[in-house]
């Protein structure tokens, strides 16, 4: 079975904030990456690099749910809130 994941970055400004997250996670663990290819890193140093990544994104908590419309009797909308943990 084919997998359909596409994780290809077609918006600049988003591949630019990923590869500076990347260096900052990088540098939090100790591992020297430079711009560009990277292959001669161990598993563990790429495995922790992208370890940290995980670590700083999982810190975004979401919760969805719907509730009773307060303008409208009967209607129902869907409500998300988000919540970031700063360290």
């Amino acid at each position: 079975m084919a997998s359909n994941k596409n994780n290809q970055i077609n918006i600049p400004e988003a591949r630019e904030a990923m590869d500076k997250f990347k260096m900052e996670a990088a540098s939090e663990v100790g591992v020297n990456l430079k711009q560009g290819y990277n292959g001669d890193l161990t598993y563990r140093e790429a495995g922790s690099v992208g370890g940290q990544m995980v670590k700083k994104m999982s810190t975004i908590r979401t919760a969805n749910y719907t509730r009773a419309d307060r303008t409208a009797i009967g209607h129902e909308i869907k409500v998300r809130y988000i919540a970031t943990i700063t360290i």
